[in-house]
């Protein structure tokens, strides 16, 4: 395969790079990090920072940030000094030749007891647990997440991997998170500050592992909602903030390798790509002939004969060849960056990051489906029982490039993350149909081309030094893509009665009048545009000799989307049936294409196509209260316009949707500090879910894995949802957190999945609907805590972090009017519980890092099923589908290197080789069993990664 050669040539560039690169010895050391205030969590700009008994100091710029750079090797104290706040010395800050020493200080108000001098031996990185516990005592909303020295011990590679880590955040797909229970619809995604777009056709999620985890900040997933945050959340708001420019030039590279138990070094089976494949940019080749009609109107009326030409300008690609064997997944990122300090403090830095990941893998399934059940046997007839094999190749390749710059009271940043995507999958099917009447060999080769650019220009901005008033803007622009270019449907099919009979072939089920379940081709293309803006303002002030801030702000963001495809399929006009039982590289050759034999049919129908636009305008007003330096409440109230527009057509005519939504979100947040180590808060917020384009678009599409039709609803109406929380915590020292939370929730006019009326088991079409109402209960657990109040003498406990944090979940859904699903029932993809739990090892002196992690979430709705109510009773004639419990345990064991400079790291994932498992529960014991019907069973196998990392 051509990836061998692909790495040796960005080996070979990566190495001419580092010849040019200017080598460099500092001989001195910099102390950076960054002030707030303990109480409020605020920021302090314009404080003081200078070194006891030297001249040598510096002032936080607008993001409380400083730097004292030119420092020999030795140990410092260093002066923390504003008004209104008691002075801060910090002793034995030790400092290195060419290292960079953080430390971060908490300030208190003067108007108390004073602080006495603070001794610190040991100093905490910005990005330190530490610190990110810090931030989420003293936010002012109910909070949980993971700070970057978190995630690189963990083996996650990517922010999807990540999140399953977190507190109530379970991720489906390795991809999409759920929070507390709720699908994607209720929960949100940002990037430095900035909503992101969804990054999937029929959805609202963003694909998270399209960012790399090591240029991950921190991730907070903010569980109540405050007025400056968007108001379109439930579950979750995940906020991912990537890292800012460096405080010192640096260069490191980083290679890693896998090997997965069922993949690697197994035959390989598909189409053979492109060199701009492995690079992820999907070919031209696989682009709809530039000669062929550009609408359906245009080609169905011409005659058979311009159809079988036309027909012949596609590529025979029907045939799949062996690619070799399955390669080791293997990724390269290169991170360099650098700042620059002048004179009068001035700041100008920049990080830019490239990664590329390639891999090819090999996974078996099971894929069955059944007709209704007999409930009196507790048995029903298989519509299909089939072993699929699937071969993906996916390669990807990200750019995240910052620059920022930071001048007396301002600071300016320009952040792009630039993802692009492409994977190429081949299914090879076999297995039973229709009751074992019939046996079918099945193809499906899909190729799935994607990219997502997200830029913003940020700026902070110190209005008035004495208010210390400060306003916060940003500017962004998103552009999306999803392409499908060229998915190929075939099957070959045999009676069961010639099983037997060796001189029966297969024939192609290349039928005499086009559909889209067989001997097609389908095209579709995905654009999506965002715009967006927001200026905030902030005002600190004194009320009754105690610290209040206001924030005031706007919010602007207009979104649309076109969305087009064609839909192909192949006819048999042939009296030679003989020409069925040709291969598949060559039953669409040349020499078969004709007026009297096969000729491509354009079936598209007009909902294949859709425009949609969303044009949200929002304001808010925000009040930090700080009462008897025990209570503080966040109050306030968001207010949002949004106005959604769809554009589409069916054969009955045009269809239009243009709601406009004005709502009110108030939103309280309250907390009270029993002592210094112990809150205890209250919520109460109003959100909102909205429907996205293509839940609302009668858009349908054949899905040929299940064999189901989805549909979209115009008739969709946006949710309404009140929110309530309570969580008490206790911090026992730094970096140390045990907490418990309870919260309800009342969904109104909830947004679900549903089949549609008419629908049989053989038939199934899939739709989604409103709801009357649902309530959402639960509980959530977290501790993590050091061992080494086992055994204070012992290094070895006091390198161990035990963390765990486990929710338990309760939903209900009500379905009053609609007598085809069962009255309540959870919400879809809703777990009853989670577990994550692990045990962390750090040991500075030695460079060893390890972590053995666990997670399980509960079995969870995938597919709604359908049936009917008798004598007051639903019956179920096509059960729901459930997805049963995994275990997962992930171990990684981590040794720095190189004087410290380098990393080695063996990460092994899914220990215990857990597959998932989709299941119809049929003798109602809530696990999957041998009374039940398995609907889809896949393997992932072991995988083992060895990465090797080297800082310049």
């Amino acid at each position: 395969m051509k990836n061998n050669l692909i790495f040796r040539i960005l080996t070979l560039a990566l190495f001419l790079g580092l010849i040019t690169l200017e080598t460099f010895a500092q001989g001195t050391g910099k102390i950076v990090g960054k002030v707030t205030d303990k109480k409020t969590g605020e920021t302090l700009i314009g404080l003081n920072v200078k070194i006891v008994g030297q001249t040598k100091g510096a002032s936080t710029d607008v993001e409380g940030r400083y730097v004292i750079s030119g420092l020999a090797a030795g140990k410092y104290s260093v002066q923390f000094s504003y008004v209104g706040y008691a002075t801060k010395t910090i002793s034995d800050v030790a400092v290195s030749a060419g290292v960079v020493t953080t430390l971060n200080t908490l300030m208190e108000e003067g108007g108390s007891n004073q602080l006495k001098a603070v001794v610190v031996t040991v100093t905490a990185k910005q990005e330190s647990v530490s610190g990110l516990y810090a931030q989420q005592k003293n936010s002012a909303v109910i909070s949980d997440g993971m700070s970057a020295d978190v995630i690189k011990k963990s083996p996650d590679r990517n922010t999807g991997e990540v999140l399953k880590r977190v507190s109530g955040a379970s991720v489906q797909d390795n991809r999409f998170i759920i929070v507390r229970g709720l699908s994607d619809r209720y929960n949100s995604a940002m990037i430095n500050n900035t909503p992101l777009p969804s990054s999937e056709p029929d959805r609202k999620t963003f694909s998270f592992d399209a960012i790399p985890s090591n240029l991950i900040d921190n991730v907070i997933i903010s569980k109540t909602a405050t007025p400056d945050l968007p108001g379109d959340f439930s579950g979750g708001a995940v906020q991912v903030k990537t890292k800012d420019f460096p405080d010192n030039k640096t260069l490191t590279v980083n290679y890693g390798v896998g090997y997965n138990s069922i993949s690697t070094f197994q035959p390989f089976y598909g189409r053979q790509r492109s060199v701009l494949e492995s690079f992820g940019f999907a070919s031209s080749s696989r682009n709809l002939p530039s000669g062929f009609p550009q609408s359906l109107e245009r080609y169905t009326n011409l005659p058979a004969a311009t159809k079988a030409s036309l027909s012949n300008q596609f590529n025979n690609t029907w045939g799949v060849g062996d690619q070799g064997t399955a390669i080791p997944t293997q990724n390269l990122q290169v991170v360099f960056g650098n700042s620059y300090i002048s004179k009068n403090n001035n700041k100008l830095g920049f990080i830019l990051s490239t990664t590329y990941r390639t891999g090819a893998t090999v996974s078996n399934e099971i894929r069955n489906d059944y007709n209704e059940v007999n409930w009196s046997t507790r048995t029903s007839a298989p519509l299909f029982e089939y072993s699929d094999k699937y071969y993906n190749f996916s390669s990807n390749l990200g750019v995240l490039a910052n620059l920022a710059y930071s001048f007396k009271g301002s600071k300016l940043a320009l952040k792009t993350l630039y993802n692009k995507s492409f994977e190429d999958s081949y299914l090879n099917r076999y297995g039973a149909y229709d009751n074992r009447t019939e046996f079918r060999r099945v193809s499906q080769q899909e190729a799935v081309d994607k990219s997502l650019i997200n830029t913003v220009l940020e700026g902070d901005h110190l209005v008035s030094s004495k208010s210390k008033s400060k306003v916060n803007w940003n500017l962004s622009f998103s552009r999306l893509t999803n392409d499908q270019p060229d998915l190929k449907r075939l099957f070959y099919s045999k009676l069961a009665s010639d099983m037997d009979n060796p001189s029966v072939p297969f024939t192609a089920a290349v039928p005499l009048v086009a559909t889209a379940s067989t001997s097609g081709r389908f095209y579709s293309d995905l654009g999506e545009n965002v715009l967006g803006g927001s200026f905030n303002y902030t005002l600190p002030f004194k009320l009754a000799d105690e610290s209040q801030v206001l924030k005031i702000g706007v919010l602007k963001q207009f979104k649309d989307r076109e969305v087009n495809a064609r839909v192909l399929g192949y006819i048999n006009n042939s009296s030679d049936q003989s020409l069925l039982t040709l291969p598949q590289d060559e039953l669409f050759s040349s020499r078969n294409i004709g007026p009297d034999k096969f000729y491509i049919e354009d079936i598209t129908n007009p909902d294949n196509q859709y425009t949609g636009s969303g044009d949200l305008n929002s304001a808010y007003f925000m009040l930090n209260n700080s009462f008897k330096q025990n209570l503080k409440i966040a109050w306030g109230l968001r207010v949002e316009n949004y106005i959604e527009k769809l554009n589409s057509r069916t054969n009955a005519g045009k269809v239009q949707v243009d709601n406009n939504y004005l709502d009110f979100l108030p939103s309280l947040n309250a907390t009270y500090s029993l002592n210094d180590k112990t809150n205890v808060r209250l919520s109460y917020s109003n959100t909102v879910a909205r429907a996205q384009f293509r839940e609302l678009a009668p858009f349908s599409f054949y899905d040929f894995i299940t064999g189901n039709v989805k549909i979209g609803n115009v008739n969709l109406k946006r949710t309404r949802i009140n929110n309530y929380d309570t969580r008490f915590e206790y911090y026992p020292s730094a970096g140390q957190v045990i907490s418990v939370s309870a919260f309800y929730k009342r969904l109104n006019n909830p947004i679900e999945s549903i089949v549609t009326i008419g629908s049989s088991a053989a038939s199934k079409g899939m739709t989604y609907t409103n709801a009357p109402k649902a309530d959402v209960y639960g509980l959530e657990f977290e501790i993590r805590h050091s061992l080494g109040f086992i055994n204070e003498n012992s290094n070895l406990l006091k390198n161990l972090t035990f963390n765990a944090n486990t929710a338990f979940m309760k939903s209900q859904v009500n379905f009053e009017d609609i007598l085809t699903v069962e009255t309540n029932r959870p919400l879809q993809g809703q777990s009853p519980y989670l577990i994550n739990t692990g045990l962390q090892y750090s040991s500075a002196k030695s460079g060893w890092q390890g972590s053995l992690l666990y997670n399980r979430i509960g079995r969870r709705l995938s597919v709604v099923g359908f049936g009917k109510v008798e004598n007051g009773m639903f019956e179920a004639d096509y059960p729901d589908i459930y997805e049963a419990p995994r275990n997962i345990l992930d171990l990684q064991i981590a040794k720095r290197i190189l004087r410290q400079r380098g990393e080695v790291k063996l990460n092994v994932s899914n220990i215990f080789d857990s597959d998932n498992v989709y299941y119809q529960d049929l003798d109602k014991d809530k696990q999957y069993s041998t009374g039940d019907q398995l609907i889809n069973s896949i393997q992932f196998g072991r995988t083992f990664s060895l990465s090797v990392g080297y800082s310049f």
